[in-house]
Parts: structure tokens; sequence; C-alpha cells
């Protein structure tokens, strides 16, 4: 089949890759402009492009795909069959989506009609959920709003961070995607409406990342932190300085007391110390907070202007006072 796609970053490539590998005839990429990154400000071409360049696909990057009848009228002359669109970060309009003759079809990382919108990976680990999965469905010009196709579903470790679900999932869509073109081709493929009961995964902001200790238990702290994990990383403050978290493990008051016996004797106090608390910080015990319905203990911790680090190796550097606590 004649494929046009459309996609961006690494979530992409791996549907890119499946796609060819599976024989299908890739008539060209549409991706974004590469843009400055790093610290250098190079200007970086994203992984879809990279991709494409090595098989020799020719590579479309417009600045904007409405009203640009120029790309438009470039994307006619492709006459593709199929236009596949998989994390490519602009709302493309009818006229585009229409070009095909099987139509547009999209991967997306949820469980539709659960986690449309922007951040539907980020948001599964940030609430907490035990399953997610892929989507694939035919597009319209509604938010995530087509007919779907086919969905795989998967477990989410209670461990898993944003990054290492991103990475599982990204394999999964491509896997997903063959399967969907093949029933394409056949005449096989479903058209199931979502209906209305659905939830929304906006873009993630970074004014999210704080960890509010006063009103966030020790499992949204958990899920916080591995939901930014890799994107932003959740922080806190002590003594003014900023310190990040990206990973942590949950404790019940009841597991830390049995942990720390000496703590028994002062049972209630420890019931009643404010949360953000800092209980144990040394570099032989680790780091041990306070938290609202439980306690967390720091596996991965970043200091300011600092690289990444066990707890442990921050602490025979670092001074956190036990008794003190996180802003």
């Amino acid at each position: 089949m004649k494929i046009l796609f459309m996609g961006t970053p690494d979530f992409a490539l791996e549907s890119l890759k499946s796609i060819y590998e599976a024989g299908h005839e890739i008539i060209a990429v549409v991706t974004n402009p590469d843009r400055p990154k790093g610290r250098g400000m190079k200007m970086v071409a994203s992984p879809v492009k990279e991709y494409a360049i090595q098989k020799n696909i020719k590579v479309y990057q417009p600045e904007k795909v409405k009203k640009n009848e120029a790309f438009i009228e470039e994307i006619k002359s492709l006459n593709p069959e199929l236009i596949c669109v998989v994390a490519y970060g602009k709302i493309l309009p009818k006229n585009i989506l229409d070009i095909p003759k099987y139509g547009s079809v999209n991967v997306h990382g949820s469980l539709l009609p659960k986690y449309r919108g922007a951040a539907p990976i980020q948001w599964s680990v940030l609430n907490g959920d035990k399953v997610t999965g892929v989507t694939t469905m035919y597009m319209d010009i509604g938010m995530d709003e087509g007919d779907i196709i086919l969905k795989r579903e998967v477990e989410i470790g209670d461990d898993e961070t944003t990054g290492e679900l991103w990475n599982r999932l990204s394999k999964l869509g491509g896997e997903l995607l063959v399967e969907t073109i093949k029933k394409i081709e056949d005449g096989t493929a479903p058209r199931v409406k979502q209906g209305e009961d659905y939830s929304m995964a906006p873009m993630l902001d970074k004014e999210m990342a704080k960890i509010d200790w006063e009103n966030k238990s020790a499992a949204e702290i958990k899920n916080l932190v591995r939901g930014l994990n890799p994107i932003m990383g959740a922080y806190t403050f002590y003594e003014g300085k900023k310190i990040k978290f990206w990973k942590v493990e949950t404790y019940t008051d009841d597991q830390i007391i049995n942990m720390f016996p000496e703590l028994e004797e002062f049972k209630d106090r420890f019931l009643d110390l404010p949360e953000g608390t800092i209980l144990f910080s040394d570099s032989k015990t680790g780091l041990y907070i306070k938290a609202k319905d439980g306690n967390i203990k720091v596996i991965e911790i970043q200091g300011e202007n600092a690289k990444r680090m066990s707890s442990e190796e921050f602490l025979r550097g670092n001074s956190l006072v036990a008794g003190l606590y996180f802003e």
C-alpha cells in the first residue's frame, strides 16, 4: 500500500519502522521542522526525519499545514492510498485527511475514549492507572474522536515511569498499525463509534511538577514522580534550593515503625509530624520523608545544578537534616 507517514518523536519512529519493515511503500514522510536543542542550541532533526533520510524517503517539514495550499497540493500529487499519523504534533484539516482513498488513521497511546489529547501516556501514569494500551482509529477533524479500529491493552507496572511505558507502547503501536493496515487492505477493518464518555489528557505544565506535601498522599507523590520521569522531574525545595525526585518508594506508617524500631517510643509524635518532614537522612540508611497517608523513600534524586544520582550518593556530599522539612 502507498502510505504517507506523518509523525515526529521516537514514539512515531517505531510505527514508521514497523510499516517500512512490513514492506509497505512509504511515498513520503511529513515531520516537524528541525528545532534548536541543548546548550549550544544546535538544530536537531526529529527521529522520524533521521530514519527517513537513512531509507531515502522523501521528507516534508512544513511550519504549518492548515491553509497551506502549496503543501496540500503537493500531498495530492503524491496520491497516497492511506495516511498514517503518529504523534505528528499538528492538527490536520479535513482537506488533508480526505486525500487518500482509504482515509487517514492514527495510532494513539491510550485505550480510547479514555485520554483524548496530547499527553495520554503521561496522564495514565500520573493518575496511577493499572491498565492502558494503544488504539488505532480513523481520523476526523475532532480531537481523537474518530471511529476506533483496533485496541491492544497492557498492564502498567507499579514502579513504571512514563519513559518506560512510552517505550513499550511505541513498539506496541507499531505492531498494531501493521495489523490495522492489513485489515484495511482486506476490507475487514472495523469502525467502532467512541460515544461521549471520554476523558482528556492535556499538555503538561511546569507548575504541576511541584510536590504538594500538604494535600497529596504518598501514593500520589509517587505517581507524580513516575509520571514526570523523564520529562521534567517532580521537585521540591529545601532551604531555598530546588531538588528533583526521579524515583521514590512508598511505605505505610507501620512499615516505617517496623523498619526503625526506635520510632516505637515516639509513635504518637511520629504520626503527628507535618507532611514533608525528613525522617532519616544519611548515606547508609537513605532518605525517608513523611507524607500524607504514608511515607516515601527517595531512590533517585537531583540537587540544584547537579546531575541525577542515588540518594545515598547525594547524601555523601549534601546534608539534609532529619527533623527539618521540604517546602
